[in-house]
C-alpha cells in the first residue's frame, strides 16, 4: 500500500483534471447571472468531497451554498479539525487583458492559469485531495475533520458567520485551518501571523438636479466633481499619514522585536517596485513597505465617477459624484468606528451646496494570532517536510474576515498556511498558481495530518 504522499504523486495527472474541471467552473458571486455557475461548484465540490470519503451537505443560504464535509471516524476524543476555503472567485473582466481565457486552465512557465487557480480553489482543493490520499492509503486520519467550504468570500461572507453560529456545536473544533494567502518567495514557506480587516465605503454627492452647461452655470453652481476630490485630498497629509481625526486611535503597537524580525527579512523593494509598474513607491513615512503592508492601516480610494468620460469632449458641469473607499484595519480597528470616523470627517470638511452620503459597504475584523501550541507546530513541521525549510513568520495586508469570526464564534486557534505566491494576480487578470506549490501544497497538507498524531 503507498504512503499518502506516494498517492499524491501516482494520481497526480487525475488530480490536474479534476483540478481544471473545477477551476473550468465561471462560479463568480458577485454576478447574478452566474448564480447557476456558483451553484454548480457547489455540487461539483460536493460530489468531489464524497468521492474522496467525506460525508457530504450543501447547505443553502440567502446568497451562494455552503459546502461541508466530514469525516469522525477518529472517535471523541481524538481532536477535530476545520478546514476552511472557498469555492467562490472575483470577476475575471477585463477580458482582454488575459493571455488566455480565464476559465480555461493552462499551464505556462510552471503556473496554472485561470480565475480561481490561486484564490482559492487551487488552494481548498490541495486540502481535499490531502484528506483523500490518507483515507485512500490509511482508511484513517489522527484528527476528525470538517471541510468548510463558502461561495460568497468575494462578497463579505455575508451568510457564513449566521451559518457558523447557528451550527457552533456542529462545528466545534480544536484548530481551524485556511490555505488562503502567500507565501513569502518562491521555495520559502511562510505561516500568517496577521491579517488586516476592512472597511468599505461608497461616498455619494449630489449637487443640482441634473447635468449642467458648463459655461452657463460653471462657476455660480458647486460642482460635485470638484467637491468629492477637495474632501478625498484631506484623508492624508503630505508624509501619507492618514489625517481623518481619531484613525489612529485604536491601533494596537507592534513591539520592537517583530518590526526588526519584519525588516530582516529578504525582501527586495526595488523588485517589489518593478513588479507593480509603478515609478516610485509611496506610503506612511516612517514604515518599512511591509510594515506598511502587514501591520499599518491604510485609506485608498478604488474608485471615481462622475460627469461625462465618453470619447472627446462634453462640456458639462456634473450633478453627481461618486467614489469607492476602503480602509485596511489592524487589531484594534473595527469597520463600524472607522465608518462613524469617515462620516463625521467628510461632513465635516465637505463644501455647502452639494448633499453628501456615505455608506459602508462591506467590514471586517482584523486579526492577530497566536504562534504557539499543537496546531501552530503542526503547521510549521508540514511545512518543513514538504518543501525541505523551516517556514517564516509574515504577516498579510489583505482581508479574510472569516478567520476573526472563526475565533471569536468557535473559541478556536486559527493556522494560515498559504501556497501562493507574490505576484499572482488574484483580483486581476492572467491570475495564476505555481503548479510546484500546488504539488507540494498537497504534501504539505498530507504532513500536516501526520504531525497531528499524537
Amino acid at each position: 500500500m503507498p504512503t499518502p504522499a506516494e498517492y499524491l504523486t501516482q494520481h497526480d495527472a487525475r488530480i490536474h483534471d479534476e483540478l481544471f474541471d473545477f477551476l473550468r467552473i465561471p462560479s463568480v458571486s458577485a454576478r447574478g447571472e452566474h448564480k447557476p455557475d456558483v451553484a454548480r461548484a457547489a455540487e461539483w465540490l460536493r460530489a468531489n468531497m464524497e468521492r474522496a470519503g467525506l460525508t457530504t451537505s450543501v447547505h443553502e443560504t440567502a446568497g451562494h451554498p455552503i459546502v461541508l464535509g466530514e469525516w469522525r471516524g477518529a472517535g471523541s476524543t481524538a481532536p477535530t479539525i476545520l478546514v476552511y476555503g472557498h469555492y467562490d472567485v472575483q470577476p475575471a473582466e477585463p477580458l482582454e487583458l488575459w493571455h488566455s481565457p480565464p476559465f480555461e486552465p493552462t499551464i505556462r512557465d510552471g503556473n496554472i492559469y485561470a480565475r480561481g487557480s490561486v484564490d482559492d480553489k487551487g488552494q481548498l482543493f490541495l486540502h481535499v485531495k490531502a484528506i483523500e490520499a490518507h483515507l485512500a492509503t490509511r482508511g484513517t486520519l489522527p484528527c476528525n475533520v470538517i471541510l468548510l467550504a463558502e461561495g460568497e468570500e468575494e462578497v463579505g461572507s455575508a451568510n457564513l458567520t449566521p451559518f457558523v453560529s447557528a451550527h457552533a456545536e456542529r462545528l466545534k473544533c480544536d484548530g481551524v485551518v485556511i490555505s488562503d494567502s502567500a507565501m513569502f518567495a518562491p521555495g520559502q514557506p511562510s505561516l500568517l501571523s496577521s491579517l488586516r480587516g476592512i472597511a468599505y465605503f461608497q461616498i455619494d454627492l449630489e449637487g443640482p438636479t441634473s447635468d449642467l452647461h458648463s459655461g452657463s452655470y460653471g462657476g455660480a453652481v458647486v460642482n460635485p466633481a470638484m467637491a468629492l476630490a477637495r474632501i478625498l485630498a484631506t484623508f492624508h497629509d503630505a508624509d501619507g499619514h492618514i489625517a481623518i481625526p481619531g484613525f489612529y486611535d485604536a491601533v494596537q503597537s507592534w513591539d520592537d522585536s517583530t518590526r526588526a524580525q519584519i525588516r530582516a527579512l529578504p525582501f527586495d523593494e526595488e523588485h517589489f517596485r518593478a513588479e507593480t509598474g509603478a515609478d516610485k513607491l509611496g506610503g506612511e513615512s516612517g514604515y518599512s513597505v511591509l510594515e506598511r503592508i502587514w501591520t499599518r492601516p491604510t485609506c485608498e480610494v478604488n474608485g471615481l465617477l462622475s460627469g461625462y468620460t465618453g470619447e472627446g469632449a462634453k462640456t458639462v458641469l456634473p450633478s453627481k459624484a461618486m467614489a469607492k473607499v476602503s480602509c485596511r484595519l489592524v487589531p484594534d480597528q473595527t469597520p463600524e468606528a472607522i465608518g462613524a470616523l469617515i462620516e463625521a470627517h467628510i461632513r465635516r470638511v465637505a463644501p455647502p451646496g452639494v448633499r453628501v452620503t456615505v455608506r459602508l459597504l462591506q467590514g471586517g475584523m482584523p486579526w492577530r494570532g497566536d504562534l504557539r501550541g499543537p496546531l501552530f507546530e503542526a503547521g510549521r513541521t508540514a511545512m518543513q517536510a514538504a518543501f525541505g525549510r523551516a517556514p517564516v513568520i509574515t504577516g498579510e495586508g489583505g482581508s479574510i474576515p472569516v478567520v476573526h469570526d472563526f475565533k471569536q464564534v468557535l473559541g478556536a486557534p486559527v493556522l494560515l498556511m498559504g501556497f501562493g505566491l507574490p505576484g499572482e494576480n488574484a483580483h486581476a487578470p492572467n491570475e495564476w498558481m505555481s503548479d510546484e506549490n500546488f504539488i507540494k501544497g498537497m504534501q504539505a497538507a498530507s504532513a500536516f495530518w501526520d504531525a497531528m498524531r499524537p
